[in-house]
């Protein structure tokens, strides 16, 4: 069975850095789109970066932007999501999520599908002081 798991989360004061994890069982990565959501209490689903299979170039939201780093490790099946300088406006649960980019179509201006097959149970990120 499919299954995708997020960790890494948890409390961090800004300016600090945490490094989540999106570990995939059941399929391989080596052919799937990897992307990363957030989701603040009371706010849309936003979407934070994106891999493109084939392309070595990451989207990043204009927010994330110079301080988050997407990563992927085909070997250990795991995608990263590397944060620093955290504000407290980066404050929400974050999901990797894939998708097998055959016959899909991209966001314009962006590496990201406009639809994920499979999506992990998220993690939870505060940044407070």
């Amino acid at each position: 069975q499919a299954q995708l798991v997020e960790s890494g989360g948890g409390l961090v004061q800004p300016g600090g850095s945490l490094r989540l994890s999106c570990v995939a069982s059941g399929y391989t990565l080596n052919y799937h789109d990897i992307a990363w959501f957030r989701q603040a209490p009371g706010k849309e689903r936003e979407r934070v970066s994106c891999g493109h299979l084939g392309d070595d170039t990451a989207y990043y939201a204009d927010s994330v932007k110079g301080r988050f780093t997407f990563s992927r490790d085909n070997a250990k099946n795991t995608a990263y999501l590397q944060m620093t300088n955290l504000k407290r406006e980066d404050t929400a649960v974050y999901y990797c999520a894939t998708g097998f980019p055959g016959g899909r179509r991209v966001v314009p201006g962006t590496t990201c599908l406009y639809e994920y097959d499979y999506w992990g149970q998220g993690t939870q990120v505060a940044v407070s002081s």
